[in-house]
C-alpha cells in the first residue's frame, strides 16, 4: 500500500512539473498537416504546417485600448473587432502583448528603412525582423490563416470559413447593416444602410471553432504578397474579406493585400503563437 502511496505521489509531482500546453481558451491549438479543404489554393501542393496556436476571436477594441491606451476604430464598441489599424501598429500590439505576458518578443522593430521594401505608398518602411524561436504573439502566416480558416485537418472542403453558406459564418457586405442588400455591390448602398462591423464572435465558427475568419475585418498576415504580377516588397497580405467585401472576398481561398502603414475600417487583427 505504501509502495502504491509513493508511486502516486511521484506521479502529482511530474505532472506538476510538466510544462503545460497553452490553456488559455481565447485560442485554439490547430493540428497541422497537409491541406484537405479542396477548395484551397495550397490542395495537393505538398505544403506541409507545423502546429499552432491562433485566436479563436479577432482581437476586440476593448483589447487594444486595455494595451496600446489608445481605440483608432471608426465603430466604436468594445466587443467589435480592433480596425484602423496598420501592419506595423499590429506588430506593435504583439510585442506589447508578449512582454505583459512574459514572453519574448516576437518581432523587433528599427526605424531604419526596410531596404526590401519597395512600395511607393508605404510612409514609414521600417524595418521588422522576427525571432523564430519565440513563443510570443505574431500574426500568422497567410499558409497558417489559410490552413486555420479551412478547416485545418477537421476540414470539410467548405467555401467560407465553416460553410457553404456565407450568412452563416460572415458578416459582409450585404448583411452588414440595417437590413440584407440585393444586388450589385456599391459602395453607395453600403453607406446607406450603415454597413459597419459587428461584435465579434456572433456566427457560426469554422470546423475548428474560429469564428469571423470569414468577413467582419480584413485580418493582417505577417508575409508580403506576392503573385505573378506583384513582386515581393510592395504590399503586406490581408485575409477573410470584412463588412464592406463581396461574397467572393470572403472565401478562405481568396487573397487580397495592403500597404503596411496603410489604414482602413475593415482590417484588423487575429493573434498567433507558435506551439
Amino acid at each position: 500500500m505504501r509502495i502504491l502511496l509513493m508511486l502516486a505521489a511521484t506521479v502529482l509531482v511530474f505532472t506538476a512539473c510538466t510544462p503545460k500546453e497553452h490553456e488559455d481558451p481565447a485560442f485554439v491549438l490547430v493540428k497541422g498537416g497537409a491541406f484537405i479543404n479542396t477548395k484551397s489554393n495550397l490542395y495537393r501542393k505538398g505544403v506541409m504546417v507545423s502546429d499552432f496556436y491562433i485566436g479563436r476571436y479577432e482581437i476586440t477594441q476593448k483589447e487594444w485600448k486595455e494595451l496600446m491606451g489608445v481605440n483608432p476604430s471608426k465603430f466604436k464598441g468594445d466587443s467589435l473587432p480592433i480596425e484602423t489599424v496598420s501592419w506595423y501598429d499590429c506588430i506593435e500590439y504583439c510585442n506589447r502583448r508578449s512582454v505583459k505576458e512574459g514572453l519574448k518578443p516576437y518581432y523587433s522593430i528599427s526605424k531604419i528603412k526596410d531596404t526590401v521594401n519597395k512600395s511607393e505608398f508605404d510612409s514609414l518602411k521600417y524595418t521588422v525582423m522576427i525571432d523564430v524561436a519565440s513563443k510570443g504573439y505574431r500574426m500568422p502566416s497567410e499558409t497558417e490563416w489559410e490552413y486555420a480558416a479551412s478547416g485545418g485537418q477537421k476540414s470539410k472542403s467548405y467555401t467560407y470559413s465553416g460553410s457553404d453558406t456565407i450568412d452563416d459564418v460572415a458578416w459582409y457586405w450585404r448583411n452588414s447593416g440595417n437590413s440584407t442588400l440585393k444586388g450589385d455591390w456599391a459602395w453607395s448602398l453600403l453607406e446607406q444602410n450603415n454597413c459597419q462591423t459587428r461584435p465579434v464572435g456572433r456566427k457560426q465558427p469554422n470546423e475548428l471553432g474560429l469564428y469571423d475568419m470569414s468577413g467582419n475585418v480584413r485580418e493582417w498576415c505577417e508575409d508580403w504578397y506576392e503573385d505573378f504580377e506583384i513582386t515581393r516588397g510592395l504590399v503586406r497580405v490581408q485575409r477573410g474579406g470584412g463588412w464592406i467585401g463581396a461574397e467572393y472576398r470572403c472565401q478562405s481561398s481568396n487573397r487580397h493585400s495592403f500597404e503596411a502603414s496603410g489604414l482602413g475600417p475593415d482590417q484588423g487583427l487575429r493573434l498567433c503563437r507558435s506551439r
